[in-house]
């Protein structure tokens, strides 16, 4: 048995990477654990405007880039990231990785079958093989794009994918 590998170290942030926009949660959707995550569930986390990483698979100490932007919209948590893992960002480009999840404590919540996670302290957003919630996907992807902060990623259906590429010279 091959010993496992770590992580290689990030690139630097500046001009590293791919960066990529999605929704690391989808509102009002039953996720495979039977929770349904509510609109303004993640606004006190939001307000404090705390640095959330970018992980691996949920895996603690294995960042692989830095979010820019996290904001909810009316379909969910909007998150715009730079992924300068170079493995990661490779797999994000050819869109072979496209799940996003987060990691979270729940502050409130009510029933059950399922579960309204209306209050939750995020912990952290990753890339992941298969999320949770299956909607929760990457939705564009560029080494240079630009979203504005305030700007609304158009709601894309499960399986539809954007690619946007910078303009030649």
């Amino acid at each position: 048995m091959a010993p496992k590998q770590a992580l290689p170290q990030p690139l630097p942030q500046a001009g590293g990477g791919i960066r990529f926009a999605g929704y690391a949660s989808v509102f009002d959707r039953v996720d495979r654990g039977g929770d349904v995550v509510r609109s303004g569930a993640f606004a006190a986390t939001l307000k404090e405007e705390r640095a959330v990483p970018l992980l691996w698979q949920h895996r603690p100490g294995a960042s692989i880039g830095v979010i820019e932007t996290l904001a909810e919209d009316a379909r969910g948590l909007r998150v715009v990231a730079r992924v300068t893992h170079p493995a990661a960002a490779k797999l994000v480009e050819r869109g072979a990785l496209t799940g996003l999840s987060f990691g979270y404590r729940v502050r409130a919540a009510r029933g059950a079958g399922p579960r309204e996670l209306l209050a939750l302290d995020l912990a952290e957003v990753s890339l992941v093989a298969a999320p949770m919630q299956p909607l929760a996907r990457i939705v564009a992807v560029s080494p240079s794009f630009v979203i504005p902060a305030k700007a609304r990623i158009s709601p894309l259906e499960d399986g539809e994918r954007v690619r946007s590429r910078p303009s030649p010279g």
